[in-house]
């Protein structure tokens, strides 16, 4: 291995699990904390820290100048973003080339293109591809009226450099066009510095599929099989499964081959992902969008894979060529995630940070938990709520699902509210148990229960 120290420019669960596919490869460590996070596990776990500013992550783990500074002064000649925060941001990558640091994830290139949504579309169009009827980037109410006109009611207001359902919003009707239009444009804005948007044509029966995908600089790219991430509460995926359940054989190879051509034409380098829309109808799918960094939800492909993507991320930054060929990557097994977060389901998700007074989290065969909490941890309030995810894995679906019910009756958490009781309720849903499910499922779920589970109907395993 060609890396010495890697600099780790996050925080929580990712960061922690960066740290040890470090420590696996004999990697040293250095971690960014905030002055907030300076007594947090990442924090220890790490050979070093290094305060890179006050708590507000603007202020700290957002500023790339601070992040490049505290790499440098602890000679570290590698870094690595995680997922979230600069992650996906162009200027870092840059920044990390300019100063000598392998930033591990693609270049900058790759990421600029990939990380406009409009680029992305006409890039896999150009592919061959097939994309959501849609269109080019919309300027004004004038012309996103003309473009809804030609593709029809509903529509869904994408930001072009959205992600995370910022800047998204589903219109049903002419109607609802000008205030959703001016929403979305304030959103994108805020969340993104950029207010272009673009429309495409709303698939109401829809499954979310995602791709893992590695390449490497000597032009190996293969796929890590597909993941489906259709359970979302506001575009938030919520549980998340690997593999898609009852999919096509020939569909199921379609979606992964399009995500490794994806890739292969751009030359991508690293971990990645290539999202696509299923039309469950009409048994289509289409390219949504590329993530250029590892996955919150990468932990489910290791899962049914045995390979560990983070270490093959340093690897790949390293200069090695992949770990496997396409024909050595077996895929076994079902495995589910959950997004464990610091919310209270019951009072509309609000926040709940605070100190932690217990913390006893499920163990076993199969059972996988990536967290930073512990009892006595104060979960602060400046950053995402996300406390832990609970990964099981089972033979099949069926089994994963009874194992997951069984893991989130035993995670005990006191102290805070979490969102273990709702996700205890939707584990239990027969429609989930069954896999009916689709995007828009677990909203129509809370809109109809307003979240009671000892009224859910239970179908547990």
């Amino acid at each position: 291995m060609s890396i010495y120290r890697v600099f780790v420019a996050n925080r929580g669960e990712i960061a922690l699990r960066v740290i040890r596919a470090c420590r696996a490869l004999g990697i040293e460590t250095v971690a960014a904390v905030s002055a907030a996070d300076r007594d947090s596990l990442v924090a220890r776990a790490a050979d070093r820290s290094i305060c890179v500013g006050p708590p507000r992550s603007t202020d700290s783990y957002l500023k790339i100048e601070a992040i490049i500074s505290a790499a440098l002064g602890t000679v570290c000649d590698a870094l690595h973003p995680g997922y979230g925060f600069l992650a996906e941001r162009p200027e870092l990558a840059e920044a990390c080339e300019k100063n000598g640091i392998k930033f591990i994830g693609p270049d900058a290139e790759s990421i600029r293109r990939m990380g406009n949504k409009i680029w992305a579309r006409t890039l896999a169009k150009e592919f061959g591809i097939p994309v959501v009827s849609g269109s080019e980037k919309v300027r004004n109410f004038r012309e996103a009226t003309a473009e809804a006109g030609k593709i029809g009611f509903p529509v869904l207001i994408k930001a072009a450099a959205g992600g995370g359902g910022r800047g998204m919003k589903i219109v049903a009707s002419a109607g609802q066009l000008q205030g959703a239009f001016e929403m979305a444009s304030a959103e994108a804005r805020a969340a993104f510095g950029d207010p272009t948007l673009y429309l495409e044509r709303y698939i109401a029966n829809a499954r979310h599929i995602e791709v893992q995908i590695l390449g490497d600089r000597h032009g190996n790219v293969i796929h890590v099989g597909e993941r489906d991430c259709s359970l979302q509460r506001r575009h938030q995926k919520v549980i998340e499964e690997a593999p898609a359940a009852a999919l096509p054989l020939k569909l199921r190879e379609e979606i992964q081959n399009a995500a490794v051509t994806i890739a292969k034409k751009i030359g991508y380098e690293n971990a990645g992902t290539i999202e696509f829309i299923l039309d469950q109808d009409a048994e289509r799918f289409y390219f949504l969008e590329m993530n250029t960094r590892i996955q919150v939800e990468h932990p489910v492909t290791e899962a049914i894979s045995g390979m560990d993507l983070v270490q093959e991320q340093l690897r790949i930054a390293g200069g090695e060529p992949l770990s496997r060929s396409q024909s050595e990557v077996k895929l076994s097994g079902h495995a589910i995630e959950c997004r464990i977060t610091a919310e209270s389901a019951a009072h509309g998700f609000r926040p709940c940070p605070g100190l932690i007074t217990d913390w006893q989290p499920p163990d076993g065969a199969g059972i996988r938990v990536d967290t930073h909490c512990y009892a006595g941890y104060r979960v602060p309030p400046f950053y995402d709520s996300l406390l832990a995810k609970l990964i099981v894995r089972g033979e099949n679906r069926i089994e994963a699902v009874g194992k997951m019910q069984d893991a989130l009756e035993e995670f005990v958490v006191s102290g805070i509210e979490t969102t273990i009781p709702f996700l205890r309720f939707i584990a239990q849903r027969l429609e989930y148990v069954k896999g009916e499910v689709n995007t828009r499922w677990l909203e129509s779920v809370l809109a109809a229960s307003s979240f009671q589970p000892a009224a859910a109907e239970s179908a547990a395993i």
